[in-house]
This record gives C-alpha cells, sequence and structure tokens, in this order.
C-alpha cells in the first residue's frame, strides 16, 4: 500500500522521482523518501521525510544531482510514521538501500538473528531487515545478493534494490505486490503502478509473482527468483498522462464523480447486441454451454468492490436466475470455504491487485475453481489469473475512495447478468427492456450531477452530524451499505448501513434527532414497505434524508433520481450520495483525496 519510483538514464534523476511520488501519493503519504547515485560519482545520497512529499521536496538540496535512483512513499504497517522509519533504508556501510512494498511475515525472527549477529537497526521496518539481508551476502552480483536475501524472506513484497557498487543497475522483484517497468529511450523506469510512468513512456513490462528484473539504461531483463530466464513483452498503456491530472478540479475525488457520464458510456460501447437483446462479452472465455452448466456464482471483493459485488449477485439471480451471493474476499480465503465445480466464482477490484481478492483468486485456483475477474486495470494480477472476465474502463481513479469504479463495476455486473440471463431462461423483451435502460444511463447520470448545488446545501446542513445511519430494502441496501462507506471514508462520521427491514430488530434504539438517516426509496415493489420504514423513524422524531424517484412526504429533504428499469435503479441512487460524501467531507475540512489512515490499492493483509 505504498509507492515504489525507480530510474536510470543519462537526465538528472531527483525531479522525476518526485515527480513520480507525487502520482503515486495516492497509495500512501504518512512519509516519503528518495536515494540516488551516479556512474560518475559513486556512493548513495538520500533524503526522507515524515509527511507529504511535498516535505521531502523542501529538504531535498539544491546541489542533489545524479542519473540512477528509488524513490518510496509510504503508507505504515511496521513502525509509526517517521523520518526514521522512511523508505528507502540503507545497510550500515550506506551501499545498499532497498525501497519495499508488502510486509516480511518472518521479520521479527530475522530480526532478532541479525541483531544477534551485531547488526544495529535504525528503524522499525520490516524491509531494513532485507537491507542487512542483501548487505551481508557474499555473492559476486547484485541479482544473487538479492536473491540470496528473497530465500530467506516470507511474505509479500515489491522491491527496487540500488547498490553503490553497482550503479549500473537496479534489481527489482515481486511476490505479492506489484512491479511494472517502462521501457524509454536509453532509459528504464521502474514503479509499482504505471501512473507514474505514462508522462514518460507507455511501453511498460508488468512483473509476475516470483520474478525479478535487473534494468539497466539501455537494457532490461527478467527471471525467476530461481534465476531461470523469462520472457517479458511489453504492452501499451491505454491512457494518456493526461488522464491522471486534475483536469480543473479541486479534487480528484469530483473529478472522477464527474467523469462517470463517460465512464459509463466507455463500459458499455461496443458490448450492445442489439440483434439477439444481449451483449458481447467476449473476454470471459465462456461459451453458452458452459454458461449452462453454472449452478452458483460467488462473488469475491473488498470494501467498495465487495458492495458493487452484492449489488451483482442481486442482479445475476433475477435476470440469469442462478443463484448467486457475495462475500468479503478477506473471510473467504481463510474460511476454509467448500469449492464447488458448478460455482462461477468472481473476483472484483479495481486495481486488479488488492491483496485478499488475489490470494483468493490462486487458492481457487489451486482448488480447480473457474474464476472471471471484474477489474479496471488491464494487465492487473487478477486479469492475468482468472480464466476470463470483463475490464470496467472506468479510467484512472486517482483518489483513495471509489466513485467511478464503483459505478462502471455495478455496470459492467448488469452486462455480465443480462449476458447469463439470455443464454438462460431471460426473454428477448426483457433483453430489449434492459438494453434500453443501460443506454439511458449516462443520461440519467448527467441528470444527477446537475443537482450538486442542492445536494451540497444538504451535505452542510447535515454536517454537524455525529453519526448517521443508512438504510434499503433488497436492492437499496447494498446502496446504503456503499454510501456509508463513503462518508466515514472521507468525513470521518461515524455512519453504519442495516437494511430498512431490520430496523425494529435493534437499530430502532438508535433514532432520535441527534442521528440522521438516509433512505433509498426506489419506486419498486417495496415502496410502501420503505415508506412504513419512514413512518417508524418519523414517529421517533429521526430526521431523514430519502434517495427517491419522488419526493417522500415523511421525509425531511429528498433527492429524486431519475427512474430508470427497477434492476438498474441501484446504479443511479448511489450516484447522489458520493457528492453528498463529497460534499459532507468538503464543509468538515478533510483532507478528501487522502484520507487518513486509509491507501488507495490495498496490496497486503
Amino acid at each position: 500500500m505504498c509507492g515504489i519510483v525507480g530510474y536510470i538514464g543519462k537526465r538528472d534523476v531527483a525531479p522525476l522521482l518526485l515527480e513520480g511520488l507525487q502520482r503515486l501519493e495516492y497509495r500512501g503519504y504518512d512519509s516519503a523518501g528518495v536515494v540516488i547515485t551516479s556512474p560518475k560519482t559513486p556512493g548513495l545520497k538520500m533524503v526522507k521525510a515524515k509527511g507529504r512529499v511535498r516535505d521531502l521536496e523542501a529538504r531535498v538540496p539544491k546541489r542533489f544531482a545524479g542519473t540512477t535512483g528509488i524513490a518510496h512513499t509510504r503508507w505504515a504497517t511496521h513502525g509509526a510514521p517517521s523520518d526514521e522509519n522512511a523508505h528507502p533504508h540503507l545497510d550500515a556501510e550506506n551501499k545498499v538501500a532497498v525501497v519495499h512494498n508488502g510486509i516480511i511475515d518472518n521479520a521479527t525472527d530475522l530480526r532478532a538473528k541479525l541483531v544477534a549477529d551485531g547488526v544495529e537497526f535504525l528503524s522499525e521496518t520490516d524491509t531494513e531487515v532485507l537491507t542487512h539481508l542483501i548487505a551481508r551476502s557474499q555473492a559476486p552480483t547484485l541479482e544473487e545478493k538479492v536473491r540470496e536475501a528473497l530465500r530467506l524472506v516470507e511474505g509479500t513484497y515489491g522491491i527496487a534494490v540500488l547498490h553503490a557498487d553497482f550503479t549500473d543497475r537496479i534489481v527489482v522483484a515481486r511476490n505479492g505486490s506489484p512491479v511494472v517497468l517502462g521501457i524509454g529511450e536509453k532509459e528504464m523506469f521502474v514503479a509499482s503502478d504505471v501512473a507514474a510512468l505514462v508522462s514518460h513512456t507507455r511501453q511498460v513490462v508488468t512483473l509476475d509473482d516470483g520474478e525479478m528484473a535487473t534494468i539497466k539504461a539501455d537494457d532490461f531483463r527478467t527471471y525467476t527468483t530461481e534465476g531461470s530466464r523469462t520472457t517479458a513483452s511489453p504492452t501499451t498503456v491505454e491512457w494518456e498522462a493526461e488522464s491522471y491530472d486534475m483536469g480543473g478540479h479541486d479534487t480528484y475525488m469530483h473529478k472522477e464523480i464527474s467523469e462517470q457520464v463517460d465512464a459509463v458510456d466507455r463500459v458499455l460501447r461496443g458490448r450492445i447486441d442489439d440483434r439477439f437483446s444481449t451483449v458481447h462479452l467476449g473476454g470471459l472465455n465462456l461459451d453458452a454451454r458452459e454458461a449452462r452448466t453454472i449452478r452458483r456464482v460467488k462473488i469475491l471483493g473488498c470494501g467498495t468492490s465487495y458492495h458493487a459485488g452484492l449489488i451483482g449477485a442481486g442482479l445475476i439471480e433475477e435476470l440469469a436466475r442462478i443463484p448467486a451471493d457475495a462475500e468479503p474476499a478477506s473471510e473467504f480465503r481463510y474460511r476454509n470455504a467448500v469449492v464447488d465445480p458448478d460455482t462461477l466464482y468472481v473476483a472484483v477490484s479495481q486495481s486488479g491487485e488488492t491483496y485478499d481478492a488475489l490470494a483468493a483468486v490462486q487458492e481457487l485456483k489451486r482448488k480447480g475453481a473457474r474464476v472471471l475477474g471484474v477489474v479496471n486495470v488491464v494487465g492487473s494480477a487478477i486479469a492475468r489469473e482468472t480464466d476470463g472476465g470483463v475490464y470496467v474502463h472506468a479510467g484512472p481513479e486517482v483518489c483513495v475512495v471509489s466513485t467511478k469504479c464503483f459505478t462502471n463495476t455495478v455496470v459492467a455486473f448488469a452486462l455480465l447478468a443480462l449476458h447469463l440471463g439470455r443464454i438462460r431462461d431471460l426473454s428477448v423483451a426483457d433483453g430489449k427492456r434492459l438494453i434500453a435502460g443501460l443506454r439511458k444511463l449516462p443520461d440519467q447520470i448527467a441528470e444527477v450531477l446537475q443537482q450538486e448545488g442542492e445536494i451540497k446545501k444538504l451535505a452542510e446542513e447535515y454536517a454537524g452530524a455525529q453519526s448517521m445511519m443508512f438504510i434499503g430494502r433488497v436492492r437499496g441496501y447494498p446502496v446504503a451499505l456503499e454510501a456509508s462507506l463513503k462518508l466515514k471514508e472521507i468525513s470521518y462520521i461515524h455512519a453504519e448501513a442495516y437494511p430498512a427491514s431490520e430496523l425494529k430488530h435493534g437499530p430502532l434504539a438508535l433514532i432520535e434527532p441527534a442521528l440522521p438517516t438516509v433512505a433509498i426509496v426506489p419506486d419498486d415493489d417495496l415502496l410502501e414497505k420503505n415508506r412504513a420504514a419512514l413512518e417508524e423513524i418519523k414517529a421517533r422524531s429521526g430526521r431523514i434524508l430519502a434517495v427517491a424517484h419522488q419526493e417522500q412526504e415523511k421525509a425531511d429533504h429528498t433527492i429524486v433520481v431519475p427512474k430508470n428499469e427497477t434492476e438498474l435503479d441501484p446504479i443511479l441512487m448511489g450516484i447522489p450520495l458520493q457528492l453528498f460524501a463529497y460534499h459532507t467531507a468538503l464543509a468538515m475540512g478533510r483532507d478528501i483525496d487522502k484520507p487518513r489512515n486509509l491507501a488507495k490499492s490495498v496490496t497486503v493483509e
């Protein structure tokens, strides 16, 4: 959950590294550091700082020249944020520098052995263990030194290593945490995310788990941690550098909310088949005969992806009539679940690198399951390890909290459900109806976004609440869960979501004027049931903000959203609550793009 950047070539390296760290700051922002060297001036020069990249930049001296370097922005796991715990970490002789994403599980034991051998540690991190292991290796090459050290460690890592005796190269390795090589003209880059590379090159190589690479200014080679050569074919990054800029908005979150009209248009483009009232999803690698053998669908994701999976499971049950459910991937992988050969498993992840989801995929594949991926990042680990899947084409999402990717993921599930439904028993008429609804989504999202001014006023009115309740039934409940998560992530207001039907089974005890309730009230067959829940809240003097297709008499305020097909309504009902969370956090002066204690890509447990 951190950012790595590296460069080797002829250019002045420090500005390149700092620029890369700025682009990766959403992956971690507790502390940052940079170390550089040059064949002409051997030795390692390092600067580190607790805080943001701007704090590091203020410390970099004017005379800080070099042509090779690695840098890091940290999200703390081992050791509190501090100058000492910031990466890179050096050995005692200042010859070896390491930046590391991930967690070394056996760091405590290794540290104890090194201390017993007289090694003095300067930080509390697990990463420093790796630095000393590399430095103590007697192997003749940097590659072998790194390989020897990695044989001793257990856990996850994405690392980049500099050595003062080998200034013509950077050695990198991956196991569970992403590492990407960027191929330039007589220069090479390395990063944990292509966001740091796209302003310099769009030709990249993504390492697999258990793979290492050596990069030099004019060459690179990849190989396994055992030393066998591997074949790496560069791919072209889909997005331009401008896609990662703020584009005139005050925050990335606001930009990404506003991009949902175009994002949803992208996920639909080229996939609708009017002739057969269905959709094309060629990347599934699942023919009609195989699709008909599916007896159950299990969706796995974390956080926002899990909430999208809950909506997806409902869509699959409604449209394809296949039993479906969603579960947090972090729970599934530890409960020794029964893996059924007739079950289709679907892993959901914005980054395609979420560690818990990836670990679940690997366990399922080991047990012979068929696994699909629903991811945003082309060529990501989950995309590579699954049997097929659906790219959601939301575009780069830089804000730590997910908005447009959540919406596009739900639309992708609607496409998958329609595809499976039309293979099974969904009628042509229903297929046409749903396709018409999907096509209306971009314009209807634009309608919702036009209400931002009114939603901002409501957010400012509710921003003083200490806690909020979110409720919804069936299709509305996952919307309530996601809206609750958004509010707590960026405003730090305590929020809980419950099925509206569960109010009288406990949560009703919390209702009072100081606890506002946000209610999801679509015009569907449960409308009167939802209105009855509003009556229960008003009878106890609770304040209500409703998100509905028409004004709700019992609500203090109503955000009215356009009506689509009943199955697709959750897609639209979540968007005003993204704006509500955004403007609540803004009114409270929060750092919206970088909420405390959180990072974008959760690549550790």
